[in-house]
């Protein structure tokens, strides 16, 4: 087995912080160290697509619905930038809505505006009933929405060629077609 090399590095944390950490650590019975690894792993495991620079557009849309009230307060990041993160150079077919960048850059204000702002008139015409939180709206805009389309492309071409189970059938449908 390869040993990996790793690097101490110094970070400022608050007295609070450390005071968590010591506690949790104390808890688990485990290193100051080792919870420290924890959350950055794990924080990172949450963001890792931010990593790849080609992942744009809708396909960011899990990672901000998932951590974005996060990332949006802890790093101040306001529509304009959100915007460039999100929709900077993406072609129109993947590009997230301004207004849903909008909603996305106050995911850090109460849970009842943003319920406000999803039940208004146009943002009802872009999600028919008002979901319950950004997380669902988002996902059922821009995730799931490929799938519906499908699932609804192949509804369409099933009532438009029907099937017959066998010869006979497409036999009778052919003679009832001649009587009328």
């Amino acid at each position: 087995m390869v040993e990996k090399r790793k690097q101490a590095v110094s970070i400022r944390l608050s007295d609070g912080d450390l005071g968590r950490i010591r506690r949790i650590a104390k808890r688990l019975g485990v290193r100051d160290s080792d919870v420290i690894r924890f959350a950055i792993r794990s924080t990172l495991s949450r963001i890792a697509p931010l990593c790849d620079p080609e992942i744009r557009g809708r396909d960011l849309v899990p990672v901000l619905a998932e951590a974005g009230d996060e990332l949006i307060r802890f790093f101040d990041l306001d529509s304009p930038r959100l915007e460039n993160l999100v929709n900077g150079g993406v072609d129109a077919a993947k590009r997230v809505e301004r207004a849903d960048i909008g909603l996305l850059a106050m995911s850090g204000l109460r849970e009842e505006y943003l319920a406000m702002r999803l039940s208004e008139p146009n943002m009802r015409a872009a999600a028919p009933a008002p979901p319950p939180t950004l997380r669902h709206y988002l996902y059922e805009k821009y995730v799931y929405r490929g799938v519906d389309a499908q699932s609804e492309a192949e509804r369409r071409s099933a009532r438009a060629a029907p099937e017959y189970e066998t010869a006979e059938d497409d036999e009778g449908a052919k003679l009832r077609a001649a009587a009328s």
